[in-house]
């Protein structure tokens, strides 16, 4: 029998494809991040989906596109979610597959899903991100750590500020999600970090080293991207062009506070993902730091929604970027 194509392009090889193939009640957790991988590798190819887009599961899990009349799924960026399924399969969707496509599908979707730009903090209940000496690991749980390597695995480039590097070291891989590694990209304004930490020694994926004028002896695996600074910080908007002259236009803010509070406080973002771990800290370094406000008519407010991940509680922060 024929086959239809596996490369969600509209491409069906046999107009006689299988309506619905693979039934729903099946469709677990793992047959969702295989499904929003190829969503992710999709953007990468082919740009964004701007209107509703039946897709089906085809053979060895590949997705087809197919009529919205055939569709197991129906994709859609007008939709809150970015996602729906019809009516008579509705009861069929394991629940903890459609959690799954409710936090991950509106990162697929939508004609800024290209080049979307998304943070995401662990913080405790009292918003703290860190002691004071520096000490994160770990404020949340198994579950957001999941969910962190998750977002290293949809997104070209996964970011961070040279004070996560020095405190915690991290290998910015996705060890713990099937799913490519990002390349690595550092921000480091003063050129302060030495070359001993793990992205620098440890050649496991590709890593961008973005810093103000001055002379690093980088491994061969380093690129180096020289920028002007102001006030001692790297604008979000230059840092952001220079890694999409590069091909690095998805890009996940991994942290911590100061990059993170930059980015909000410049609108260079398009989502914000704080999850909250059930943990007091008393004292040590904020979640978010913002120019201060004289009354709370000109607080930030934002119409979220939030994911129980474990202990902690995820809040799923859409915002509006600024185009200046």
């Amino acid at each position: 029998m024929p086959m239809t194509s596996p490369l969600l392009d509209g491409s069906s090889t046999d107009a006689t494809a299988p309506v619905r193939p693979g039934a729903l009640a099946s469709f677990g957790p793992k047959r969702a991040w295989s499904l929003l991988l190829q969503l992710t590798q999709r953007l990468r190819d082919q740009g964004a989906i701007c209107s509703p887009t039946g897709i089906a599961l085809g053979p060895d899990d590949h997705l087809v596109e197919v009529p919205l009349s055939q569709a197991s799924l129906i994709l859609d960026p007008a939709e809150s979610r970015g996602w729906s399924v019809p009516e008579d399969l509705e009861a069929e969707l394991p629940t903890a597959t459609g959690d799954l496509l409710d936090l991950f599908v509106p990162l697929c979707v939508g004609a800024d899903a290209p080049s979307l730009v998304v943070a995401h903090l662990a913080q405790s209940l009292d918003g703290r991100v860190a002691t004071a000496s520096g000490s994160s690991k770990f404020i949340s749980g198994r579950e957001d750590l999941t969910h962190t390597h998750r977002l290293r695995a949809m997104f070209d480039a996964v970011l961070v500020g040279a004070r996560t590097i020095e405190h915690d070291d991290p290998r910015l891989t996705t060890r713990l999600a099937p799913g490519p590694n990002p390349t690595r990209v550092v921000v480091d304004p003063s050129g302060r970090l030495p070359n001993t930490h793990h992205v620098f020694t440890e050649p496991d994926a590709p890593t961008v080293l973005v810093r103000g004028p001055g002379h690093f002896d980088a491994p061969a695996h380093v690129c180096v991207i020289e920028l002007e600074l102001q006030g001692g910080w790297i604008p979000a908007p230059a840092l952001l062009e220079a890694l999409a002259q590069r091909g690095l236009r998805r890009v996940f803010i991994e942290g911590g506070g100061i990059t993170v509070s930059g980015f909000l406080n410049e609108g260079a973002l398009n989502r914000l993902h704080i999850t909250v771990a059930p943990v007091l800290i008393g004292s040590g370094r904020p979640s978010l730091k913002l120019p201060e406000i004289a009354t709370l008519d000109d607080a930030m407010r934002i119409a979220c929604r939030h994911f129980t991940l474990g202990p902690d509680v995820l809040f799923d922060c859409p915002l509006s970027p600024r185009k200046d």
